[in-house]
């Protein structure tokens, strides 16, 4: 398989995930987003970083991207798309997954390690954890908090489409273990169908050994699992 990392202007962690997954022996490359996805992409990845500044509302712009057509036909097809920081911002301004990302409630840029507490073990981005398992990931975000309607909230809770829930060490959700006051301590959420979603914390940069910790390697497995099915 290949994974196509698309970047924008102002992307900055496109070679961070190219590594990362190099480092699991995912084949992987980066696609300038006016190049449109090479026809041998089996994967996606919306990278972290600051395209175009965050001007407007951070991956509004790039939501807007002729190239966003091409992810979501795909996407719709079946290809695996996985968005991190900006590329979550992206991911749901494109109307990949529901929701948005906005500023922080501290009001500052956040860079810290925090634990996810995994909320299910059914899905390819988390097929290599058990549900309640708790990782350890760093952020790096201003505009982290997860904000979306309550109705639709609870919804999405429902349907199980929530992923990732920030936690403490021992798996304890609440206000403490929230780093940037998303709503129900949300982390990461499933588009409408599980093998597209979209995480806030940076799985590409707790993967390789000699960085730190290697909790993130299964969420970057699922690219893998979702060309061979969750078991």
């Amino acid at each position: 398989m290949t994974v196509s990392i698309i970047r924008f202007g102002g992307s900055n962690c496109d070679r961070d995930a190219e590594r990362a997954l190099a480092h699991l022996e995912i084949d992987a490359e980066i696609v300038w987003h006016e190049d449109g996805l090479p026809a041998e992409t089996s994967g996606i990845v919306l990278p972290g970083g600051f395209s175009y500044g965050d001007y407007l509302r951070a991956g509004a712009m790039a939501a807007r991207s002729p190239i966003m057509n091409e992810v979501r036909e795909a996407a719709a097809d079946g290809t695996p798309v996985l968005g991190v920081c900006n590329g979550a911002q992206v991911g749901c301004e494109s109307g990949l997954t529901e929701g948005a990302f906005t500023t922080n409630e501290s009001a500052r840029f956040q860079c810290e390690h925090v634990y996810l507490r995994i909320e299910r073990d059914d899905t390819p981005w988390t097929a290599a954890y058990e549900e309640g398992d708790v990782i350890e990931v760093p952020i790096a975000h201003g505009e982290g908090r997860y904000e979306v309607d309550d109705d639709r909230l609870d919804e999405l809770e429902d349907e199980g489409r929530v992923l990732f829930r920030y936690c403490d060490e021992d798996g304890e959700t609440g206000p403490d273990a929230n780093p940037n006051g998303s709503k129900h301590n949300v982390a990461g959420v499933l588009g409408e169908r599980e093998h597209v979603a979209v995480l806030m914390p940076h799985p590409e940069r707790a993967t390789l050994p000699d960085v730190g910790g290697t909790d993130g390697q299964g969420i970057l497995r699922g690219f893998e699992t979702a060309a061979t099915g969750v078991e």
